[in-house]
């Protein structure tokens, strides 16, 4: 199923996270609208995808939820309350999500509830092509080591110009107060062979792999946004607006999810217009009068 060149362009620019399904250990994105959503989740064995619009959404509750009738607008809304806090390192106590594999894909099984209900969804993802791996990991992923790459150059440049500062100092006789503040020149080569013979194994023993930090989601946010940028210059290169990073496109995508039951209130009850309170006037403030500055000799 193909969802909208608008949830597509905001799922780029969705970072990565580290979510725990069961046992198993995921990254995953996820973007939804108003007609439907799409979600990418891997285990960095495999990457899986699915896309649904409206009607497969509205399909699927009837199949699932049958004492359930709610439009889909509502089921999609419920949808993202409930992956969004997962998401963000927060999931509700009383959502659970459990993982299958059938054959070639990957099923996210989904157990909560609704206006007072059981709810119950199923992701049944599908293997990701292989354009969609490479628009949304190994480019972006390039990027990233392209840029981390150009940022140890420039903090190098900046340490070599802080020891010839240093050394100029203690050619002026200048002396350190704290003999342990003391540091020895920066030597370029032999920090990268230390790197690579100490910290690196160190690096890569330590995790599972599947660590995303705010750092670097941050990072791939930053890239995605280029990307899509020089894309929307390609297809429409009268339209020089820039792209600006969105709320769902910061370390945490959406801020701090509302309560189960809340949300569940707000879903089964439909919107109510509400008199608006009466504006009290407003008192007239005093302005300060400025204060004179006074000299260093006054």
């Amino acid at each position: 199923m193909e969802c909208s060149e608008e949830l597509e362009s905001r799922l780029l620019t969705q970072p990565w996270a580290s979510v725990c399904f069961g046992e198993s250990t995921f990254i995953a994105k996820a973007c939804f609208g108003d007609t439907g959503y799409v979600l990418l989740i891997s285990d960095l064995s495999g990457v899986w995808y699915e896309s649904a619009d409206a009607e497969a959404v509205g399909q699927r509750s009837k199949e699932l939820n049958k004492r359930l009738t709610a439009p889909v607008s509502s089921v999609l809304q419920r949808l993202h309350g409930l992956l969004r806090p997962v998401l963000a390192g927060q999931p509700h106590a009383a959502t659970s999500f459990s993982c299958q594999r059938p054959a070639g894909g990957l099923s996210l099984r989904v157990r909560s509830e609704l206006s007072g209900l059981p709810f119950y969804w199923d992701f049944r993802c599908c293997p990701a092509p292989v354009a969609t791996v490479c628009r949304h990991l190994v480019r972006p992923l390039m990027w990233m080591s392209l840029a981390l790459q150009h940022q140890v150059q420039e903090l190098t440049s900046m340490l070599l110009q802080k020891d010839a500062e240093i050394e100029d100092y203690r050619e002026s006789g200048a002396a350190l107060s704290r003999d342990r503040l003391r540091t020895e020149p920066f030597q370029e080569n032999t920090f990268l062979q230390n790197f690579m013979t100490e910290s690196l194994p160190q690096i890569c023993s330590s995790g599972d792999g599947h660590a995303f930090a705010s750092a670097l989601q941050q990072l791939y946010v930053a890239v995605t946004l280029q990307e899509a940028k020089q894309a929307r210059k390609r297809h429409h290169p009268e339209d020089t607006e820039d792209l600006a990073p969105s709320a769902e496109t910061t370390g945490h995508p959406d801020p701090v999810p509302q309560s189960s039951e809340d949300e569940t209130a707000s879903l089964s009850k439909e919107a109510t217009p509400t008199s608006s309170p009466v504006q009290k006037p407003r008192l007239p403030v005093a302005k300060a009068k400025p204060k004179k500055a006074k000299g260093l000799f006054s």
